[in-house]
């Protein structure tokens, strides 16, 4: 595999994360995702930085010449939650999905050392993420990472619906 380029999102890059989350959805979930709702989510996400960035991974497409040869392989979401036990943030990694002909390749594994150096940069006390119970692929992932099972359970609860 050519090497991965990594870099923050901006406008540019908002069809392929649509994208990206819309495959993850169904591939992880089985979920249908409105795709004009994602795409507005995507947008707001990127126009409110407080709120979170993504960071996507790109290969160089050697056979695409011109100003355009970087091909989409991969993207997360990172968003920010203030630790008042720490005095420092955390950063929440999300919206993860690497694209199916680059799985095992490197790609997240070049996501999140990236995404770790940013985050020590910035002073981000820990890195975090759920996954889905049952994405084992994804777990045996992270953990090869260094990443542990946290001793946290995560609840939710539903305000509104999303229609």
């Amino acid at each position: 595999m050519p090497p991965i380029t990594i870099h923050r999102a901006g406008p540019s890059d908002i069809a392929a994360i649509v994208a990206g989350n819309v495959r993850m959805a169904l591939e992880t979930e089985g979920l249908n995702l409105d795709a004009d709702r994602v795409t507005a989510g995507v947008t707001h996400l990127i126009e409110h930085p407080e709120l979170g960035h993504y960071w996507v991974a790109s290969i160089d497409d050697a056979g695409n010449q011109g100003a355009d040869s970087q091909r989409f392989v991969g993207q997360c979401m990172i968003t920010t939650e203030w630790s008042d036990w720490r005095n420092q943030p955390m950063w929440w990694f999300q919206s993860v999905y690497v694209a199916p002909e680059a799985r095992r390749t490197g790609v997240f594994s070049a996501l999140y050392h990236y995404v770790a150096e940013q985050a020590q940069a910035a002073g981000v006390n820990d890195l975090r993420l759920y996954v889905e119970r049952d994405n084992e692929n994804a777990k045996a992932t992270y953990q090869a990472l260094g990443m542990q099972h946290s001793h946290y359970d995560l609840f939710d609860a539903v305000l509104r619906s999303q229609d």
